[in-house]
C-alpha cells in the first residue's frame, strides 16, 4: 500500500523538477543522491530489507521506498520518450516504454512464482530484485541524456503560444476543468483500481478454490505479460486510429475479463479472464498517456502527465482498499464484480466526454533529425529549421 500511495505522489515532484533543471540532470541527481536523495538510490536497499525483514514494519518501509523509486524513475522514462518522438508518435513511444516495463513485470511474476514454489518466499525470489536495482541505477547513469531541448523546439514550433501556468492551475485543469484530461484521469484511476484489486484479491480468490502457488503465478504472469507485449501494437494503433476508441473498448474488455473471473471456478476460464484483462489494459494504458500528452501544451506537459499519473496510480491504493472492504463484507466474487461494473462505467464516461484531438508536428524520423541537431549543439533558428516546413513558428 505504501508503494502505491507514494508512487502516486512522487510524479508531481519529478515534473516540477524536470522543467527548470532538465530531465537528465534530474535522473542523474536521483541516482547519485544529489537531489532529494531518492530514485534508484532509495530503491537499492529494498530487496535487502525484504530479505532480512524481522517484522512486518520492515516490509511496509521497503514498499514505501519502492514507491518513491518508481514515482521518480518511471515518471521520467515516460516523459522523456514523449519528448523525444514528437506529437505524431506518442502512442508508439509510450507503447514501447510500457511494453518494456510490464513485460518485465510479467516475466518477474512468473519467475518469482516458480522460485517461491521451489525455494520458499525468501530469500531466493528476492535476488531478482537486487539485480534489477543495480541494473537500473547503472543504466540511468551511463545512458540517459537530457530531452529539454526537444521540448523547447516543439514549443517554439507550435502555432499557439501558451501563457505561463502555475502548478495549481495545471492540477485543476488536468483533474477537472478540461474534459479530455478529466476523462483520461478518471479512466486511469479506474484502470489501476482494477489492477490493484487484481493483485490483492485474485491470488486469494484462486487459492480459495484450491489452486496451487505455481498456477496462481501463471495466472498473475499472463495478465501483465499480455498487457506488456501487446502495447507494441496498441500504442502505434492509437497514433493511427485515435485514442478514444481504444480507451473505451479497452475498459469494456477489462470489465468482461473481470466478470468472467468472478463468475467461473476453473483454471482455464480464469486464464481467459486474465488474457482479456491484459488485452484491455494494453489498449488503454498507452492511449491514455498519449491522450493526456495531446491535450497538454509542451511547456507544461510534464506537469500535466504527472498530475494524470497521480490520479492513475492513486487507483492502486483505492482499488486495494475498496476491494478488501467489499470482500470482507460480501465476499471476493462480489468485490471483483463490483470493480468490473465500475470499469465498464468508466469506459462509458470516456465515450461521452472525450473528444479526439488532431495530432501534428514531428514524426519519429524528424525527431531523430532533431536529436542529432540537439546533440551537435544546434539551437535557435538552425535547430528549428529541422522541423516540417509547414510548421508555423
Amino acid at each position: 500500500m505504501e508503494n502505491l500511495t507514494v508512487s502516486a505522489i512522487d510524479p508531481d515532484a519529478t515534473a516540477v523538477a524536470s522543467n527548470p533543471y532538465g530531465m537528465r540532470r534530474w535522473l542523474l541527481a536521483v541516482v547519485l543522491g544529489l537531489v532529494l536523495g531518492l530514485g534508484w538510490l532509495v530503491g537499492l536497499p529494498v530487496p535487502f530489507m525484504i530479505i532480512w525483514a524481522p517484522s512486518w514494519g520492515w516490509i511496509v518501509a521497503a514498499n514505501a521506498l519502492l514507491g518513491i523509486n518508481q514515482g521518480l524513475a518511471w515518471s521520467m522514462t515516460v516523459i522523456m520518450k514523449v519528448d523525444l518522438v514528437g506529437p505524431k508518435s506518442r502512442g508508439l513511444a509510450v507503447g514501447l516504454n510500457e511494453f518494456a516495463g510490464y513485460l518485465a513485470v510479467g516475466v518477474t511474476a512468473f519467475l518469482t512464482g516458480y522460485l517461491a514454489s521451489r525455494y520458499g518466499l525468501r530469500p531466493v525470489p528476492i535476488y531478482l530484485g537486487i539485480s534489477y536495482a543495480v541494473l537500473g541505477a547503472l543504466l540511468s547513469i551511463m545512458l540517459v541524456r537530457d530531452t529539454r531541448e526537444h521540448v523547447r523546439l516543439e514549443a517554439a514550433a507550435s502555432s499557439q503560444r501558451s501563457t505561463p501556468m502555475s502548478f495549481r492551475q495545471i492540477f485543476l485543469l488536468t483533474s477537472f476543468r478540461d474534459r479530455n484530461l478529466f476523462a483520461a484521469s478518471q479512466a486511469g484511476l479506474v484502470n489501476n483500481l482494477n489492477d490493484g484489486m487484481s493483485w490483492g484479491i485474485f491470488p486469494l480468490f484462486f487459492a480459495s478454490f484450491g489452486l496451487g502457488v505455481e498456477r496462481i503465478g501463471i495466472l498473475k504472469a499472463v495478465y501483465p505479460a499480455t498487457w506488456g507485449i501487446l502495447q507494441i501494437a496498441t500504442g502505434p494503433l492509437s497514433d493511427r486510429w485515435g485514442r478514444k476508441g481504444l480507451i473505451v473498448a479497452g475498459m469494456w474488455i477489462q470489465s468482461a475479463g473481470l466478470f468472467l473471473t468472478a463468475a467461473t471456478r476453473q483454471f482455464e476460464w480464469w486464464l481467459v479472464g486474465s488474457l482479456l484483462l491484459g488485452l484491455g489494459t494494453a489498449m488503454v494504458y498507452p492511449s491514455l498517456i498519449a491522450a493526456v500528452s495531446d491535450a497538454s501544451d509542451p511547456t507544461w506537459r510534464a506537469r500535466s502527465l504527472s498530475v494524470y499519473r497521480f490520479w492513475r496510480d492513486l487507483g492502486y491504493a483505492i482499488g486495494a482498499l475498496s476491494a478488501g472492504i467489499i470482500a470482507d463484507i460480501f465476499g471476493m466474487a462480489w468485490a471483483i464484480g463490483t470493480i468490473a461494473t465500475l470499469t465498464f462505467l468508466s469506459g462509458a464516461f470516456v465515450a461521452l466526454m472525450m473528444r479526439e484531438k488532431a495530432r501534428g508536428g514531428l514524426d519519429v524520423a524528424q525527431s531523430i533529425e532533431l536529436d542529432v541537431g540537439v546533440q551537435t549543439g544546434l539551437k535557435g533558428r538552425g535547430a528549428i529549421s529541422l522541423l516540417p516546413t509547414d510548421t508555423k513558428s
